[in-house]
């Protein structure tokens, strides 16, 4: 298994992965590509990919911030995903691991994330990975 920091190159690849993790949005291609530069321009973010075989197997993006409520450094994972047919097979630990490593270097106090109320299947991955339920997560979209 290889794990493979996303380059402008890789944005379809991404967007794949975007549009299979957030299937309830409609995703104008030309938008996200915008925010995906910004992505690999920001320090504080990272995106990363997890090939097995020389086959893409899983995608990971997130962020680092500062936040009163953690007390300080904080990684924020936004987006983590799997291939359907490769599912508890290991690969969402491998893409987490990661994602804690970065988080660890960046000397983190904590990582955080949200989930989809429908990815239940998705929640028993992170109680099994160790994550806790601390809060409900709420949206007002602006435009």
């Amino acid at each position: 298994m290889e794990i493979r920091h996303a380059t402008p190159e890789d944005f379809d690849l991404a967007f794949d992965y975007i549009e299979k993790l957030w299937t309830y949005n409609t995703y104008d291609k030309s938008v996200i590509k915008k925010v995906y530069k910004e992505v690999l321009d920001n320090e504080n973010d990272f995106a990363f990919f997890l090939f097995d075989e020389g086959k893409p197997v899983g995608f990971c993006h997130g962020t680092f911030f500062n936040t009163f409520w953690l007390s300080g450094q904080t990684c924020y994972v936004s987006s983590i995903i799997t291939n359907q047919e490769v599912r508890k097979k290991g690969y969402g630990r491998k893409l987490m691991d990661y994602a804690k490593e970065l988080a660890e270097a960046r000397n983190c106090n904590a990582i955080v994330l949200d989930s989809g109320m429908p990815r239940e299947e998705a929640h028993q991955f992170y109680e099994i990975y160790g994550f806790k339920k601390c809060a409900y997560c709420f949206e007002l979209k602006l435009h």
